[in-house]
C-alpha cells in the first residue's frame, strides 16, 4: 500500500527536486564567478537545504545529534557509513559552519546540474575507482586544503552506498593518506541511519517515512593515536551506532 501511495508523491518530488537543481546551477555560477568562495559556498548551502526541505513531501523527517563533539577551528576529517544521497545532502547543510569537502567519485563530475558544478568547483575532489593511484595526489591535495584554511573533508570508506544499511567493508587508504597531510586534523565518525529506505523500492519508487539519523560521535586528534587505532576506533564507533 505504501509502495502504492508513494508513485505520485515520488514524480512530485522528482520534479522538485529537478527543478531545484536546474534553479541553482545558474545560481551557483554567478556566485563562483563573481562573488568568489563564500557565495558560492551559501548558494550550495541553500540549495541542500531546499533538497532536504524536498524530502517532507515524502514525509522523511532528519535528526543530527552530536554536533558539539566536532571541535572548532581545527581541521576536520568526518568518516560516515555511506547509505544513500541524503547522507551527502544532510551533511552539507547540517555540517556547513565546518565547510565539508567531499572525496566524490568521478562519474559525478558531470552531467548533473548544480551536483556536478559543485563538485568541480567547492573544493571537493573528484577520484577514479579504477585507478587507485590517480588518488593519491588528490586525497593528498585535499588534505593539504583542510590542513591550510581549517576545513573539513568527508569520506566514505565503503566506497559505494549500502542497499540494506549493512555497513560494508572499510577501505583504509583514503582516511590514511588525509590523516598523514593533515597532522593538526581531528577525525569524527558519523553513524547515519535509514537512508538506504529512501530508495527500498529501487530507483522508483521512493520510500515514504523514514527517520533519517546523523549521529557524530566522540572526535579523535590525529596525532594522539597511530593510525591503527584510529581506524579501528572509527569503524568500530562507526558500525556500533547502526540500526538495522
Amino acid at each position: 500500500m505504501q509502495k502504492i501511495i508513494s508513485y505520485p508523491l515520488s514524480f512530485i518530488a522528482i520534479l522538485l527536486f529537478l527543478l531545484t537543481l536546474l534553479i541553482f546551477h545558474p545560481i551557483q555560477w554567478i556566485c563562483f564567478n563573481i562573488f568568489g568562495y563564500q557565495a558560492h559556498k551559501k548558494s550550495v548551502d541553500y540549495l541542500n537545504f531546499f533538497l532536504l526541505k524536498i524530502g517532507y513531501v515524502l514525509f522523511n523527517n532528519f535528526e543530527i545529534k552530536g554536533r558539539e563533539n566536532i571541535p572548532a577551528g581545527v581541521p576536520i576529517i568526518f568518516v560516515a557509513n555511506h547509505q544513500g544521497m541524503y547522507d551527502i545532502i544532510g551533511m552539507i547543510w547540517f555540517l556547513r559552519k565546518f565547510h565539508p569537502k567531499f572525496v566524490s567519485k568521478a562519474e559525478l563530475g558531470k552531467g548533473i546540474p548544480s551536483v556536478s558544478y559543485n563538485l568541480r568547483h567547492g573544493g571537493s575532489v573528484l577520484i577514479d575507482r579504477k585507478d587507485p593511484k590517480q588518488a593519491i595526489p588528490v586525497i593528498k591535495g585535499l588534505s593539504e586544503y583542510i590542513e591550510k584554511n581549517k576545513r573539513s573533508a568527508v569520506i566514505f570508506p565503503e566506497g559505494t552506498r549500502s542497499k540494506t544499511g549493512k555497513p560494508k567493508e572499510f577501505a583504509q587508504s583514503g582516511l590514511k593518506i588525509l590523516c598523514k597531510y593533515a597532522p593538526s586534523a581531528y577525525v569524527v565518525p558519523i553513524t547515519i541511519n535509514n537512508s538506504w529506505k529512501f530508495f527500498r523500492y529501487g530507483a522508483f519508487p521512493f520510500g515514504l517515512g523514514n527517520h533519517i539519523g546523523f549521529t557524530i560521535h566522540t572526535a579523535l586528534a590525529v596525532k594522539e593515536y597511530t593510525f591503527e587505532e584510529i581506524s579501528e576506533k572509527t569503524e568500530n564507533a562507526i558500525v556500533q551506532g547502526i540500526k538495522l
